[in-house]
C-alpha cells in the first residue's frame, strides 16, 4: 500500500495542478483513481485526495458506507471528483469534528458551510454536479481543501478542541455523535447528484 503523507510533509501544503484535458479517458488517469480508491478503502477513510499520496493533481474520492471510524456520517456513494470547484455555497456555518488520514490520531472542531454545490469531471471527462449538505458538505470541503494545500488544523474553531483519537473516544465521542445526529436531522439530504 502507498503511504499516506503525514502532517509536516511540504507536499500537503502545495496547490495541486488541474488534470489536463488530454488525460481524460486515458489508462493512466484511471489507474491513479483506482489506486486512490483502494488506499482510501484500506485506510477506512471517508475520502482521500491525490496530494495525500504525493500525486499533485486535482483529484479526490469520497465514499461512506458502514465506516467504523465514522458511524454517524450519512452514506455517500463512491464518487470521483476531478478538477472540482464549488459553484455555490450556503455560508451558514456548522461546526464539525474532523479527523484526517494525513494527521493520524488527531481530531478537532472546524467550521464548514452547511451546503455546497460542486461541479467536477469524471475519469472519462464528463462533467457532473452534486449538492451536499450537513456532514456530507463538510466532507467535500475537507477534501477540496487538500487540493489547495489546506488541512483541517488550519481551520480549528479553537485550538483547545484538538484532541487525540483516544481522548476523543474517551471524552468527546458520545456528545459529538449526538450533535452529528442533530446535524443529520437538520440536513438530511447528504449528497445528491444533480441532473
Amino acid at each position: 500500500m502507498t503511504d499516506i503523507l503525514q502532517l509536516g510533509d511540504p507536499r500537503l501544503r502545495e496547490t495541486s495542478e488541474a488534470v489536463p484535458e488530454a488525460d481524460f479517458g486515458g489508462a493512466e488517469l484511471a489507474r491513479q483513481v483506482d489506486h486512490l480508491i483502494e488506499i482510501m478503502r484500506q485506510a477506512n477513510g471517508a475520502g482521500l485526495a491525490a496530494p495525500q499520496i504525493g500525486l499533485m493533481r486535482r483529484i479526490f474520492v469520497v465514499e461512506v458506507t458502514k465506516n467504523p471510524r465514522y458511524p454517524y456520517k450519512q452514506p455517500i456513494p463512491l464518487t470521483v471528483f476531478i478538477n472540482p470547484r464549488i459553484i455555490a455555497m450556503d455560508e451558514t456555518p456548522i461546526e464539525v469534528i474532523e479527523g484526517c488520514l494525513s494527521i493520524t490520531g488527531w481530531r478537532g472542531r472546524v467550521p464548514r458551510s452547511c451546503r455546497v454545490k460542486m461541479e467536477a469531471r469524471d475519469v472519462d471527462g464528463g462533467t457532473f454536479c452534486v449538492e451536499a449538505e450537513g456532514l456530507a458538505a463538510g466532507t467535500l470541503q475537507h477534501e477540496l481543501d487538500h487540493l489547495n494545500g489546506r488541512l483541517f488544523v488550519d481551520l480549528l474553531v479553537n485550538a483547545k478542541s484538538l484532541t487525540t483519537w483516544d481522548n476523543y473516544e474517551l471524552f468527546h465521542r458520545t456528545a459529538w455523535e449526538r450533535e452529528a445526529n442533530e446535524i443529520n436531522q437538520s440536513y438530511p439530504a447528504g449528497l445528491t447528484l444533480q441532473p
